[in-house]
């Protein structure tokens, strides 16, 4: 299969779903109407509820549901081969992954901005919604910790990727201050301002590599864990204008830019797909992921075809800021698709790899001696970019190398590569932190909401008390999962979390679905619900009895048993409640006519 082939098909078919399905969602089903209020301008507090600009906002939300999931996702699961990924991929993000999107995101919009939580106990009950509260902060921390991974594993001892990295940090902050106080509203000076200083660190960081001081910014996996969970507090705490939304918007930039840059590569290059369509793996005994093609796929792919996670930005900062519900369509199902985009070019960058090259990464040194391969092109790799590439699993540096190998190709830039490997490296990583940033934030606001049912001062926002202490709890409970696990055992269980998330909130927009009235349209969330539902508990059972207690990993096994019996409580309570509801909307019509004959 040639490379091109795949993006011309990927691009046609995304670009169709957006027009049409999407389209017939937003005016069908949803009946989104632009003249109505919505919570940013109702309640605009200059912190949390601002109006914001469409292409701003649309920067941010894709920034932050764009996290590992398109990236790394689509990687690990090239282990199946590239035909299994590319199908969920395409299919998923059109008739799920967008649907889901957008139909929380408006519900949240007619819903004063609330979160998911507070939807389900406005639409269900108060005992339903302290479920889903209870449920979404769990698996929130587990999806937190599991986007930490990859960033650790590509960080790690690499002083030129964490320098490059940090310094988006301080450039965020002035970019946030300079449009909130220097030149407000000049977005186009910003922008320019912002990448160019971006791109000076990634310039600038063999420079610093070769410093005596150095090692002072050299960490080990267990540092950078911790670093990490410093940095998610910090953003949690700070103003969403200071950090959140100038790091988010610059980060699109270039998150699309790269992608758009890797696509040109791939149709110069026009490179083969080295992978084969279909693994031998597809059956399990794999080495990058423990379990078998059927359910492993769909949870490990997850943001790149469909993502629980994105309910929480969608129901979180995105539906606090949007400015009218005309922007709905592009920003909830439009940012869906372009996310499947970025993890079809991903996928193609790990399969055009050589297949022993591609295992060599995402294995251990231990695990790759037994597969009976050698690697083909990684030692002339390695020495290109300046890194020692094998043994590093979590897909962030195949992907990596996988965008570097298209383009040495090219004649002529090959003296550059080792600046476009760790470029790659800091885009991956902006991608990753931009989702843990805003994920962070979200678990603050869904922590105080139910604090805040206990004790009613818990509930003020705006108490920088209240902020600080709720911001550091969400970042210390996902930080010690970090901290303590690995990848081929905190992504299984995030993915299954993730998806598990996304049955709720499918299950949320069943709910909304019915109570507007749109009853014979509520196929387009139930569907899918039941699907992945089937999915998720399917990989959930298997990773607790093959992969979690032979290994004597009780703690996520208690995990996963958990977020199994949070499910089926959930969905037994929310079946019940739509029993109710449908038998009395049955039963309307009839007691409209008796009035009109008793009148």
């Amino acid at each position: 299969m040639n490379s091109i082939v795949l993006i011309i098909i990927g691009a046609l078919i995304l670009s169709i779903g957006y027009r049409f399905y999407g389209a017939f969602i937003a005016a069908r089903v949803l009946s989104i109407n632009p003249n109505n209020k919505v919570p940013s301008v109702v309640h605009n507090d200059g912190r949390d509820y601002v109006p914001t600009n469409r292409l701003v906002l649309l920067g941010h939300h894709f920034a932050a549901i764009a996290g590992a999931g398109p990236l790394i996702g689509p990687v690990l699961a090239a282990q199946f081969g590239y035909l299994p990924g590319t199908l969920w991929i395409l299919i998923g993000a059109v008739f799920a992954g967008a649907v889901h999107d957008m139909v929380i995101l408006l519900a949240s919009v007619r819903h004063d901005g609330q979160s998911i939580a507070e939807i389900a106990r406005v639409l269900l009950n108060k005992r339903i919604g302290l479920l889903t509260s209870f449920a979404v902060i769990f698996i929130l921390i587990i999806s937190m910790a599991g986007l930490g991974i990859p960033v650790v594993n590509a960080l790690k001892n690499s002083p030129w990727g964490t320098f490059t990295v940090g310094f988006t940090i301080p450039v965020a902050l002035l970019i946030g201050i300079y449009l909130k106080y220097l030149r407000p509203g000049k977005i186009g000076e910003a922008t320019v301002i912002g990448v160019a200083l971006v791109l000076f660190g990634v310039v600038a960081g063999p420079f610093v590599q070769n410093m005596a001081w150095a090692k002072v910014i050299t960490f080990d996996d267990k540092q950078l864990s911790v670093i990490l969970a410093i940095y998610g507090f910090t953003a949690a705490a700070l103003p969403v204008w200071l950090l959140l939304l100038p790091r988010d918007y610059l980060s699109t930039y270039m998150k699309l830019g790269v992608i758009l840059i890797l696509t040109i590569g791939i149709i110069v290059v026009h490179p083969d797909l080295k992978m084969p369509a279909v693994t031998q793996f597809v059956k399990g005994g794999g080495p990058v992921i423990p379990g078998q093609v059927f359910p492993f796929l769909f949870i490990t792919i997850a943001c790149g075809a469909l993502s629980g996670f994105h309910s929480l930005i969608s129901s979180g900062t995105t539906p606090k800021l949007i400015s009218s519900e005309r922007d709905i369509l592009p920003i909830g199902f439009g940012s869906m698709l372009l996310e499947a985009f970025v993890g079809l070019v991903a996928l193609i960058a790990a399969t055009v790899l050589p297949t022993s090259d591609y295992f060599a990464i995402n294995s251990l040194p231990a695990v790759f001696s037994k597969l009976n391969m050698n690697p083909a092109e990684l030692p002339m790799l390695s020495s290109l970019v300046g890194e020692n590439l094998a043994g590093r699993p979590g897909g962030s540096v195949s992907l990596a190398v996988g965008m570097t190998y298209v383009f040495y190709k090219i004649p002529g830039l090959d003296g550059i590569m080792k600046y476009w490997y760790h470029f790659c490296i800091m885009f991956e990583a902006l991608f990753i932190l931009t989702t843990i940033d805003a994920g962070t934030r979200i678990g603050r606001y869904l922590l105080q909401d139910l604090f805040g049912q206990a004790w009613k001062p818990f509930a003020q926002r705006n108490k920088w008390g209240n902020i600080l202490f709720f911001s550091a709890a969400i970042s210390a409970s996902w930080g010690y999962l970090l901290y303590t696990g690995n990848v081929s055992t905190i992504w299984p269980l995030f993915g299954t979390a993730n998806q598990m998330l996304a049955t709720i909130a499918f299950a949320v927009g069943t709910t909304f679905l019915i109570k507007t009235n749109k009853v014979k349209y509520a196929w387009i969330t139930f569907i899918p619900m039941i699907l992945i539902t089937i999915i998720t508990l399917s990989a959930a059972i298997i990773n607790i009895f093959y992969n979690y207690l032979p290994h004597q990993l009780y703690l996520l096994a208690a995990l996963s048993a958990g977020l199994i019996a949070m499910i089926v409580i959930l969905l037994i309570e929310c079946s019940i409640q739509w029993k109710g509801m449908l038998k009395q909307k049955s039963e309307e019509p009839v007691k409209e006519i008796e009035e009109d004959i008793l009148k």
